[in-house]
């Protein structure tokens, strides 16, 4: 393989204040939050880490689109105020996340796109793949944040990686419990949910899709890190992390 690093805005300064350069400082994303014991949706549930499921390509060889989804439930937290504790209130928990996501070509390309350094991608150009704004609420139906993959170039690439990682407003990951929703024409919604937490590490890389002969192996992995240049070395994705910031 081809050992070409791609260097973007990303990092450790960004790690060390998270809440600061965080642009989604309302983002709540419930309303897309499935219920894994609601088995009347029609679904797909990855529910454990090391499940995995294959999916061949459609006649013609080329999937119509893929888009990738982040949802997570609202959860409500103690009220750490004096009057609060007095009168045992809850309040919701603000959590902001966001999605990002490692990709590797065949050719040995490879980079990431996420918000933090204003790595938005490109759909119709290199990487074939694009990252939304937030929808700011979290109130409406659907995702909060989502990314759309060119499947169109699907043969090029070699593999995905999505993640995802705190901002200001989440103590843990069990206050936020988030999924990732794949979705695939003509297939269930597929998805993924965290089984375990972890506090005090800020990313996960929550699951990998692979190019299976044209088709898509998806793998939950749902593995925690300091930080997304610790989830990258675990991976060997190979990127070239720098110091940067992003827009608030």
């Amino acid at each position: 393989m081809t050992d070409q690093p791609t260097s973007f805005d990303s990092l450790e300064r960004a790690n060390r204040d998270r809440s600061r350069f965080s642009g989604h400082h309302r983002a709540l994303g419930a309303a897309g939050y499935v219920d894994p014991n609601d088995r009347s949706a029609n679904v797909s549930f990855l529910a454990q880490r090391q499940d995995s499921l294959c999916i061949d390509p459609p006649e013609g060889g080329v999937f119509p689109y893929l888009r990738i989804g982040a949802s997570w439930d609202n959860l409500r937290v103690e009220d750490e105020s004096l009057v609060g504790k007095i009168f045992k209130k809850t309040t919701p928990a603000n959590v902001d996340l966001d999605l990002g996501i490692l990709y590797e070509f065949e050719d040995g390309r490879r980079g990431a796109v996420q918000a933090l350094g204003e790595q938005m991608g490109r759909f119709e150009d290199f990487p074939y793949l694009s990252l939304s704004g937030d929808e700011q609420t979290g109130d409406t139906a659907g995702e909060d944040e989502y990314i759309h993959i060119n499947t169109h170039h699907w043969a090029e690439f070699k593999r995905i990686l999505i993640y995802i990682y705190i901002y200001n407003g989440a103590q843990d990951w069990a206050e936020v419990t988030p999924q990732i929703h794949v979705h695939i024409p003509k297939e269930p919604k597929i998805v993924i949910n965290l089984t375990s937490q972890q506090k005090g590490l800020a990313a996960c890389a929550v699951v990998e899709i692979e190019n299976a002969r044209g088709g898509f192996k998806i793998t939950n992995y749902s593995e925690y890190f300091a930080g997304q240049a610790e989830m990258d070395r675990a991976f060997g994705y190979g990127i070239e992390w720098v110091d940067g910031h992003k827009s608030p």
